[in-house]
């Protein structure tokens, strides 16, 4: 299976000059736990998450561009899944954007591996 079948094609995503509280307000409307930082020509320039929101809640006036991860890894929707899934779990990250030609067409979060499972889609097995 690849990763364009069971990715996110509504991928909710945040300018680097939106304000902390802004970012917070995308993430808890949409129930998700992190978005694509986008600059002005559509370009992913990094991943902000809930994490990075906890850890500078005692500072004020931040903008996304401040507490943003930039080091942005992201898969080609011709990715395996179970790559995707190993991928996740050794870099310890919780999501990727899927790009095809450049460009982000999707995100893989580790809900949809998991879902992906409970659908029977994907098979747990012992290596």
């Amino acid at each position: 299976m690849k990763a364009r079948a069971i990715m996110t094609h509504r991928v909710y995503t945040i300018s680097p000059e939106a304000s902390v509280q802004e970012v917070a307000q995308l993430l808890s409307r949409e129930h998700i736990s992190g978005a694509p930082v986008i600059d002005e020509e559509g370009r992913i320039i990094g991943i902000i998450t809930q994490a990075d929101i906890i850890g500078k809640v005692d500072r004020e006036g931040l903008r996304v561009a401040d507490i943003m991860s930039p080091d942005v890894i992201a898969v080609d929707e011709e990715t395996r899944v179970g790559e995707v899934a190993m991928l996740l779990s050794k870099r310890k990250i919780k999501r990727v954007p899927v790009m095809c030609n450049g460009k982000m067409v999707g995100i893989i979060s580790r809900a949809d591996i998991v879902q992906a499972v409970a659908h029977g889609y994907l098979v747990i097995r012992d290596w």
